[in-house]
């Protein structure tokens, strides 16, 4: 304990050596999720004003519609990729310095009469489903994707509008974040010692090297996907409500 109050600089909640502005991360993230936080629950639980053809919200992709289900059809799909999200390795890290200061941030004393357990409590021990959340969105993934073939489709045929672009931009930055997790880099590397030694082991390798590469950008992508995904759905929930008029560029 003599060791770890001398690297932290004393002993207390928040002690530590830093000079440099430690807090403003865990603020600026603390503040950052629960806005999206937010956002996203009155937008689920809105249940309209989420399709302008042929532009469908992301929050209520893929649309499920049926008559035993009297609230909105957001609840019914976004918990997959909540719990994706929610389970991520980089978010976990987040949430945990934000609103756990479990620790608030390297060298900085956390909270006293606290032992570490691992998440071997619930509900923590749900973050071992990560892996299976990663599953359910890729299948989240594919329909977004094909939003996007739908966008291209008017009423008056073949054609691109602003709208296009922004349910473009949304899936491009989700796959990257979807593809660049830990999980995936695992799945195609993990618990082999030897890649050449494997069936099809120099190309199971370039996929595994380029998966690594994105990887070390995980944080930006949950960051700019989160943001724009926010904004895919907000874009749609203006055109649908008639506030702003779609900008179609042929």
């Amino acid at each position: 304990m003599a060791n770890a109050a001398a690297t932290v600089g004393g002993e207390g909640f928040g002690a530590t050596k830093r000079r440099d502005t430690w807090w403003l991360e865990p603020l600026v993230t603390g503040l950052g999720l629960g806005l999206f936080g937010v956002y996203a629950t009155w937008a689920a639980f809105q249940g309209e004003n989420f399709y302008a053809a042929p532009y469908l919200s992301p929050f209520y992709s893929p649309l499920i519609l049926v008559d035993w289900w009297p609230f909105s059809p957001a609840i019914l799909i976004l918990w997959a990729p909540l719990g994706f999200r929610g389970t991520c390795y980089y978010y976990r890290k987040a949430y945990y310095r934000a609103y756990f200061q479990d620790p608030p941030a390297c060298a900085v004393e956390e909270r006293k009469g606290r032992y570490y357990v691992g998440e071997r409590a619930f509900p923590f021990v749900l973050q071992n489903l990560h892996r299976y959340f990663f599953y359910l969105a890729v299948v989240v993934v594919a329909f977004l994707w094909y939003d996007v073939y739908e966008a291209f489709f008017f009423a008056d045929g073949f054609g691109m509008g602003l709208g296009t672009l922004v349910l473009l931009a949304n899936i491009v930055l989700l796959s990257a974040y979807t593809f660049s997790c830990h999980s995936f880099r695992h799945l195609i590397g993990g618990k082999l010692n030897c890649m050449a030694c494997t069936h099809q082991g120099g190309a199971r390798h370039k996929v595994w090297s380029g998966v690594s590469q994105i990887n070390h950008h995980h944080m930006f992508w949950a960051w700019t996907s989160l943001v724009m995904v926010g904004l895919a759905d907000l874009y749609v929930r203006l055109v649908a409500s008639g506030v702003i008029q779609d900008v179609r560029f042929f």
